[in-house]
């Protein structure tokens, strides 16, 4: 299983008035990390409701906020999946600003049937581009 990074700017909107990421906004840098990690590995999750009525949810988020990131911060933020089962994902996420590491997520990822939002198995075809 390898890690993808993605990176982003802090701009002025993210940040609260003393200029720090705003924490609700750490939530965001995670989740969009996480889809463009499906993204790259040429899954998206409009095609995989529609091909095989599957919608991956959050279960479960755990973050932990360690250092600030302030504003024109570069964030890198990486994806790594630590294990899963045939209806779960734990994956780790970690937030860097250069080689400082300003916040953590673990993340529990469930796969859901998209018409009963009831818990289903991952498509092999995508649990498969998923760990490797």
């Amino acid at each position: 299983m390898s890690k993808y990074t993605h990176q982003f700017r802090v701009y002025y909107e993210d940040t609260d008035a003393g200029g720090v990421v705003y924490h609700a906004n750490y939530l965001n840098f995670f989740e969009r990390t996480r889809t463009e990690w499906l993204r790259s590995k040429g899954l998206q999750q409009s095609v995989m409701r529609e091909q095989a009525n599957v919608i991956l949810a959050i279960r479960n988020m755990n973050i932990d906020f360690i250092l600030p990131a302030r504003l024109d911060d570069l964030l890198t933020v990486s994806t790594e999946v630590v294990s899963h089962s045939k209806i779960t994902m734990q994956v780790s996420q970690e937030m860097h600003v250069k080689n400082t590491l300003v916040a953590k997520a673990q993340v529990q990822i469930v796969s859901l049937n998209a018409e009963k939002f009831k818990p289903m198995r991952f498509p092999t075809q995508y649990l498969e581009e998923l760990l490797f």
